[in-house]
């Protein structure tokens, strides 16, 4: 299935002039220290549309994880204005931007974040327990997942019986187990080895362009960034630059 068969199915925004899934304005954030105000992301803008991937790329310090949780409504904006899937987060209180994201967002962060109690299935069916959508379709959709990355035969297996990159591809399942209309990637290869972390991407790439989901990929890895259709580079919590990558 194509992505634009896919945002179809789902109702998604596209360049048809409907919404986009994204669509972050003049946003800035700004905190207190040692007495004085820093300014972590200012007056960025961002838009994203279904089936769109998007890197924001800069060094450490730049701003993008601040922007990435601005964007997804885990932090307020000191000031601007986030739509995420058509909600406005500035008018939604925590519980309903929580229960949002469990509706259309997926993550995948640098550290997995699995549950080191659950098993690889039981990891991914994560996010269908939190929404009240387990039993046993949630069970059959994470075995499906986890085929699809390669670990059908690992569905028992606990995060410390797997590799960093098997940890990895849990993480991607877990992601797209919501079938989410965007997904949030947060250094998703900085903790793998060279061989593993491309083996990753291809999957994130792959799954995300089967489900036609937008992409907002936080990375310093060059390489991994021109992989997206486009490219947002931060330096000083500004936008510098803004251009077309590569097809993945």
């Amino acid at each position: 299935m194509s992505s634009s068969d896919a945002s179809s199915r789902n109702g998604r925004a596209s360049r048809d002039g409907r919404a986009p899934v994204l669509d972050a304005r003049h946003l800035t954030k700004t905190f207190r220290s040692a007495g004085r105000r820093l300014t972590v992301v200012d007056d960025v803008s961002l838009r994203v549309e279904a089936g769109e991937t998007c890197a924001v790329v800069g060094p450490s310090g730049s701003g993008k994880t601040t922007l990435l949780g601005l964007c997804a409504g885990l932090d307020r904006p000191t000031s601007g204005s986030v739509r995420l899937c058509g909600a406005e987060l500035g008018a939604l209180d925590e519980d309903a931007r929580a229960e949002l994201r469990s509706r259309c967002v997926g993550f995948v962060f640098q550290t997995f974040r699995l549950i080191d109690t659950l098993t690889a299935r039981e990891n991914v069916t994560v996010p269908a327990e939190l929404a009240g959508r387990g039993g046993r379709e949630a069970r059959r959709r994470a075995d499906e997942l986890l085929e699809r990355v390669g670990l059908g035969e690992r569905l028992g297996h606990y995060p410390a019986q797997l590799s960093g990159g098997e940890q990895q591809r849990v993480a991607l399942a877990r992601a797209f187990m919501a079938e989410p209309h965007i997904l949030f990637a947060d250094e998703p290869t900085g903790n793998l080895d060279a061989e593993t972390a491309r083996a990753a991407e291809d999957l994130i790439f792959d799954l995300n362009e089967q489900a036609g989901t937008a992409l907002v990929l936080v990375t310093h890895d060059e390489a991994l960034a021109a992989r997206a259709a486009r490219q947002m580079r931060l330096r000083g919590g500004r936008v510098v630059e803004a251009g077309a990558g590569r097809a993945a």
